[in-house]
């Protein structure tokens, strides 16, 4: 008896990535319009997971011309750009063979996909830093020293030393350790793109939790950002106790 076409349906909804040639190679022959149509969905998918292999084998270039090195360490961080909270950095150092698929620039990701990746990246890699610097240093220091600041921190929390840093453009002050800066590079080198993430999906967690203690500002939804929304805000309601005081003169007396 010929199974029903729904019931493949939901076989083929039910099937990851590698089970994918088996669901195509049992269902090739079944002359059905429905089952044709689910067997070239499923070789669909199968191209799309080809090329993202091959877009990441592409992204481990800097980390397999500098394999002989030892621990590589991607660094990046999230938030020098908004008016409210800290800067945040992560430091992801991946082991030697990782082929974790969809790395790349957290802004190119959806937030259920940073998500996702975070407990990927969590559970697969050799060792994660992060570090935090709040608005008030930011203004005290400036947002670049800040975020170098934040950057040492992660590194020195890493569980694991690293002997080289891979840095998305910038090279950062008072650390010993190689650093090789690359523009872009949370495009260009999956850990880099890892670390990306890490930073991403924290501090856009520290948002979620100052959203409930200023929700006039929306910061769940701009996470300090200066959308017209936040803007909007700031002008009625002043500064709250985690604005840059630095960045928002131009929408508020910061003395206020």
């Amino acid at each position: 008896m010929e199974k029903k076409i729904g019931d493949i349906k939901n076989e083929l909804m039910a099937a990851n990535e590698s089970e994918l040639p088996v669901f195509v190679e049992r269902y090739a022959q079944d002359e059905r319009n429905g089952v044709k149509a689910l067997v070239a969905k499923a070789q669909k998918r199968m191209a799309a997971l080809e090329k993202e292999i091959q877009r990441i084998e592409v992204m481990r270039q800097f980390e397999r011309e500098y394999a002989s090195c030892g621990y590589i360490c991607g660094i990046d961080e999230a938030g020098r750009g908004p008016l409210a909270g800290p800067v945040v950095a992560g430091a992801v150092i991946l082991p030697a063979d990782c082929r974790i698929l969809y790395l790349n620039d957290s802004k190119q990701l959806s937030e259920k996909k940073r998500e996702a990746l975070y407990a990927v990246i969590l559970h697969e890699a050799v060792a994660v830093g992060v570090g935090c610097v709040p608005h008030t240093r930011i203004d005290e220091i400036n947002i670049l020293q800040a975020t170098y600041e934040a950057m040492r921190e992660a590194i020195n929390r890493l569980e694991v030393k690293p002997d080289i840093l891979l840095n998305d453009a910038v090279t950062i002050p008072e650390v010993r350790i190689r650093q090789v800066p690359i523009i872009k590079g949370d495009a260009k080198s999956i850990s880099i793109a890892a670390a990306s993430i890490v930073a991403k999906v924290t501090r856009d967690r520290m948002m979620l939790e100052y959203d409930k203690l200023y929700p006039e500002y929306h910061f769940a939804q701009n996470k300090g950002y200066g959308a017209a929304v936040h803007i909007e805000a700031l002008k009625k309601y002043g500064a709250s106790p985690i604005h840059r005081k630095s960045f928002i003169g131009n929408f508020v007396d910061i003395g206020t």
